[in-house]
């Protein structure tokens, strides 16, 4: 199965108190899951990278052999690929936990969108941000000794 998984990171001061925003779709365009939940006190940089970890979970938890990530977060986007090295310590550790879980899928491909194409990411962010939501930590076998 493809699934196309749009991420967001969000965090009010920096650091500040933060959040994740998933948005998952099939490849008709299919709404097949929405998640965002606060971390508490974090970076920005640290809130877009548990966004990739949540997505990759969630992928996985919901059969995704092949996944296109679609973040407005250059900076992730160019770490993860490869382009761009991983100089902050923490950041290096969340991107090492990213790259065991895609492991996992057949393929996966990242894109980097300009926001106002990210917007669903965004709303899901800023609602946990807003107290609005805050979904549980994703569990299972993706996620298994990796993310929580």
């Amino acid at each position: 199965m493809k699934l196309v998984a749009h991420i967001d990171g969000a965090s009010r001061g920096n650091p500040g108190p933060a959040s994740t925003g998933v948005f998952v779709q099939d490849a008709a365009g299919k709404t097949l899951r929405e998640h965002g939940r606060r971390l508490g006190t974090q970076t920005n940089n640290v809130a877009e990278y548990t966004a990739l970890l949540d997505a990759l979970a969630i992928a996985k938890s919901l059969g995704a052999a092949e996944l296109l990530v679609r973040s407005d977060s250059l900076l992730l986007v160019k770490q993860v690929t490869g382009e761009y090295r991983v100089k902050n310590a923490g950041l290096a550790a969340l991107k090492a936990k990213a790259v065991a879980l895609l492991k996992g899928f057949k393929a996966v491909r990242f894109e980097h969108v300009r926001r106002e194409l990210n917007k669903d990411a965004d709303r899901l962010a800023n609602e946990a941000l807003d107290g609005l939501r805050d979904d549980q930590p994703v569990c299972g076998d993706a996620a298994q000794g990796l993310l929580f």
